[in-house]
């Protein structure tokens, strides 16, 4: 009988990770076209291109707002429920920054992009739902299976900008069009997800830390700093990216097959990630994320050249994973079931908000910051070697401090 309720509950998880990563897979590929097209239309729509990455950012202060509400909302609603109204908020934002392109308005834009973050926090939970009712054991296997779905997206967002970014008179509103419809599509999937019985979590784990008690927990705060920092860096060079390479002479469809590029190396090694996790241990494998990222930031102090471009993006992609898939998990294995809402919504409400300063510091970086747009890219990789610093930092400290933590 125990063998039997064991293998019902694998199946239960494995079933669920199927559901998100057909999330992950065809609603998720909004989020790269969002970042292909969040900077462009920007500079398209405003006379200052000091603020044309802004739409980008206030897509991240949306899901910095959005985060706890979600995540404690699923707590109490269950995540199809959270998800469903994530997808909502997704087809609103694309709304809203479609009307804005048609009627000329930048403010418009911000206000979907805005919206367009209630998508984005929604998005950043799927990772936390495959580890619901998965075994200790499978829960870094089951977040990396369903980033690994980001392949597909990898390769769809990016191409769905480059055939309908000019199909209307109006540049980039056929890219939105098709984002409201990549949105109504997910409560089709999410229908099939199955969430955990909160009865079950309150009976079993009848007392819950608050939120200071949880941040007072070492790896909880190494989980978040280290997936704030790898999260920002990421996004302050993604950010960049297109404004650099249109600026440096090359087109939006170059822009394109770049960030692809990138959104590929992110997602790709989400298909061992996980396995690398549970062989070698989750502080392992954040350090070679950090490496990652730091040889992006070098490779990005090189000439703008198409292929320094590619490497570079390349580099801060894989970089991401590791680290990134190595915090999620590090945080998913230092918390209760119970408090699940408080600790994944405050995880993401850090995250998203410091990816929000990394990005408007982005646009000023790349366009106010001095001298040529060449000058701007290379400041932006400067400026991610003391964030490093201090990943790295605190990740040894944690190492000293706790001599086993998986």
């Amino acid at each position: 009988m125990q063998k039997l309720k064991v293998d019902l509950e694998n199946r239960t998880a494995f079933r669920n990770v199927l559901v998100l990563a057909l999330a992950q897979a065809f609603v998720g590929s909004q989020l790269p076209m969002h970042f292909i097209l969040g900077g462009l239309a920007g500079a398209y729509l405003t006379q200052n291109l000091c603020f044309a990455t802004l739409p980008i950012s206030m897509i991240i202060i949306g899901s910095t707002i959005t985060a706890p509400f979600l995540s404690n909302f699923m707590q109490k609603f269950g995540r199809r429920n959270g998800f469903i109204l994530g997808t909502f908020g997704g087809a609103v934002g694309a709304s809203t920054s479609s009307f804005a392109l048609f009627s000329d308005s930048f403010y418009l834009l911000l206000l979907g992009s805005l919206i367009t973050g209630t998508y984005m926090s929604s998005y950043g939970l799927y990772r936390f739902a495959a580890t619901d009712l998965a075994k200790p054991n499978f829960k870094p296997k089951a977040i990396s299976y369903v980033m690994a779905a980001g392949l597909i997206s990898a390769i769809l967002g990016p191409q769905l900008v480059k055939i309908t970014w000019n199909l209307t008179i109006i540049p980039f509103l056929g890219s939105y069009l098709t984002i409201i419809f990549l949105n109504l599509i997910g409560p089709f999937i999410f229908n099939f997800l199955i969430s955990p019985s909160s009865n079950t979590e309150i009976q079993n784990f009848p007392i819950g830390r608050n939120r200071l008690q949880l941040l007072q927990s070492k790896p909880i705060r190494v989980a978040i700093v280290c997936g704030m920092i790898a999260y920002a860096l990421m996004n302050l060079m993604m950010t960049a990216a297109p404004l650099a390479i249109v600026g440096c002479g090359f087109n939006e469809n170059n822009a394109a097959d770049v960030v692809m590029a990138h959104v590929l190396a992110m997602t790709t090694p989400s298909f061992f990630t996980g396995h690398l996790i549970v062989k070698f241990g989750v502080k392992p494998v954040i350090f070679v994320g950090l490496a990652f990222l730091l040889a992006s930031a070098f490779v990005g102090l090189g000439k703008p050249e198409l292929i320094n471009f590619y490497s570079a993006l390349i580099l801060l992609g894989i970089g991401w994973n590791f680290s990134f898939i190595g915090s999620t998990s590090l945080l998913a294995n230092n918390h209760t079931p119970n408090e699940r809402g408080k600790a994944q919504g405050m995880n993401d409400m850090f995250i998203f908000g410091f990816v929000a300063i990394a990005s408007l510091a982005s646009g000023g970086m790349i366009n106010c910051s001095g001298g040529t747009i060449q000058e701007g890219w290379q400041f932006v990789s400067i400026s991610m070697f003391p964030l490093l610093a201090i990943a790295v930092g605190v990740t040894l400290l944690l190492k000293w401090q706790q001599a086993k933590i998986d």
